[in-house]
């Protein structure tokens, strides 16, 4: 049973760094797409950055220089590492996962919580 577990967040004031962690039961190669997702209350969960088999990472306008995604096959671990974070960053994070390339996750997190506080 696939599962994927999330850790790193926190409280961080505007302008500090959070990395976000998610690990993975089984390895990560049998993955298509990872991915963190955001959420805030009342909001649907948003892509904020993602891997996909063989291509660049992609993130989202707002995160653009700030975010950076990264994966360790052989701890079957990936990373979100957030700078310069802003009040607007705050919500619950989710890894994600799916088999296929285009498809919508197949395996979710439980997800961490950020609040950033200005």
């Amino acid at each position: 049973q696939v599962r994927l577990v999330e850790s790193g967040g926190g409280l961080v004031q505007v302008g500090g760094s959070l990395t976000l962690s998610c690990t993975v039961s089984g390895s990560i190669f049998s993955f298509n797409q990872m991915g963190w997702y955001r959420q805030v209350p009342g909001k649907e969960r948003d892509l904020v950055a993602r891997f996909r088999t063989g291509g660049i990472p992609y993130y989202v306008d707002s995160v653009k220089g700030r975010f950076t995604i990264s994966r360790v096959y052989r701890n079957n671990i990936m990373y979100l590492q957030m700078n310069s974070l802003k009040p607007e960053d705050t919500g619950m994070y989710y890894c994600a996962a799916a088999r296929t390339d285009y498809g919508s996750p197949d395996y979710w997190g439980q997800g961490t919580q950020v609040n950033v506080s200005s």
